[in-house]
């Protein structure tokens, strides 16, 4: 196991930086890895980081994985579920909300376009460079489209480190998709046209630029090859903890339907907010004494809202654990209308054999079979049909349960994934 270094460095007064695990001294043999994350990975997070800090977790066991991560306050008792898994660590804080001045700025001025600006640091850039020449890693990862910027256009990385970009979403195909969905003279669309405000050029140059691109989903590798061709792009897989999300029972489910998720990405809370307006009410006149469980980080100000009007609906926020809560739903409900790549909730979910209601757009990158292993639900007519029959017809709820299961045991291990990742990056440094 790894432990800290006793040359662990901070940085004065705006925050911590640390450098220093080592691996006491044990040599692994294999690639030197470096992994720069959107969200710090760590054994209790949800949603899309949860597929980093299990890459770095099997990755471990035979190669050496550095990690360059912003980090929250709240998240550093975390640190431990980590560390294990590393040989090196640099961390430091996010940056401080851009204001009104800052960002009036970055629209007009910043290399880097207003939509990335958020995640925009000169202190990631600067550690990221001096990480791969020091510890002269064969590759290092931008997980998640928007680190990409810190591997693009930066000449302090380490000439032999090949650049790999994760993306886990293409930001120009997903704001198109909000601006078409609510239409330019709403809001939400108006904000969307201005996210793509010299996005696309700077995105798919940067795509340009790395030596691989991987994506979650078939879906979103044949997306960034209608706009530019020849990438080169490897699709990898997200996973699931088979045995930490395993099948729960019966007797501690309840008349209740949940989703989860972080909800300062907007898919989640459209995905909320639809379910609430739309669905909700019709599935309350059938079932009346019906929950709605929201589980995840960060509520925004309309979900609560929503909650606050309705004893029914039950938003968690942050929890240590969200087995604890999705084992009390009867079904798992994702009407997901927006965005693009992998839904990892969906998958632990199935694990756990609650049956799912999603769209078409949420299944993505699952080969599933609809009324066998999962419902797909397009409309929301038909979402609150197909959720009232499961809650009414045991044989239909039973089907879909097991292959749910089924199909997560045989195609959605963590240890498979991980498999195909590190075919993937042996492929592209030995490429040269």
């Amino acid at each position: 196991m790894a432990g800290v270094h006793p040359g662990c460095r901070r940085s004065g007064d705006s925050g911590i930086k640390e450098a220093s695990l080592t691996a006491s001294g044990m040599e692994k043999e294999g690639m030197r890895i470096l992994v720069v994350p959107k969200e710090f990975p760590h054994g209790r997070v949800i949603g899309g980081p949860i597929i980093i800090y299990n890459r770095i977790k099997y990755l471990s066991r035979h190669h050496r994985i550095g990690l360059a991560s912003f980090i929250r306050d709240e998240e550093r008792k975390y640190l431990g579920t980590i560390e294990p898994y590393l040989s090196e660590l640099e961390l430091m804080p996010y940056s401080p909300p851009r204001n009104t001045f800052r960002r009036t700025s970055d629209f007009f001025f910043s290399e880097v376009p207003p939509y990335m600006c958020n995640t925009k640091s000169s202190e990631m850039r600067r550690t990221v460079a001096e990480m791969t020449q020091r510890s002269s890693y064969d590759v290092v990862i931008a997980e998640y489209s928007v680190m990409g910027q810190y591997l693009y256009r930066n000449p302090g990385i380490n000439s032999r480190t090949k650049r790999i970009l994760s993306c886990h979403e293409c930001y120009t195909i997903a704001r198109k998709k909000v601006r078409d969905l609510y239409g330019i003279f709403s809001i939400k669309g108006l904000r969307a046209m201005l996210d793509l405000y010299r996005l696309e050029v700077y995105e798919f140059a940067m795509y340009r630029e790395m030596d691989k691109i991987i994506t979650l989903t078939p879906e979103e590798r044949e997306g960034l090859l209608r706009y530019t061709p020849d990438l080169d792009i490897d699709v990898v897989p997200h996973g699931v903890d088979t045995e930490r999300f395993s099948p729960v029972s019966p007797g501690q489910q309840e008349m209740s339907v949940a989703f989860l998720g972080n909800y300062p990405h907007d898919p989640n809370r459209d995905a909320v907010m639809y379910f609430i307006k739309e669905i909700w009410p019709h599935l309350k006149k059938t079932f009346p004494d019906v929950k709605f469980y929201v589980i995840g980080r960060d509520p925004t100000l309309d979900i609560l809202t929503a909650a606050e009007k309705d004893p029914n609906i039950v938003v968690t926020g942050t929890v240590e654990d969200v087995r604890d809560y999705l084992k009390r739903a009867r079904v798992f409900v994702a009407p997901i209308r927006l965005g693009k790549g992998f839904r990892g909730k969906i998958l632990e979910a199935m694990a756990m054999a609650i049956p799912v209601v999603t769209t078409s757009l949420g299944a993505e990158g699952i080969p599933v079979e609809d009324m066998s292993n999962i419902v797909i639900a397009d409309d929301t007519e038909t979402f609150v049909e197909r959720i009232a029959r499961l809650l009414k017809d045991e044989d239909l709820y039973g089907r879909v349960s097991r292959g749910a299961r089924t199909l997560v045991e045989k195609r959605f291990s963590w240890e498979k994934g991980v498999q195909i990742l590190e075919q993937v990056l042996e492929k592209t440094v030995v490429k040269g």
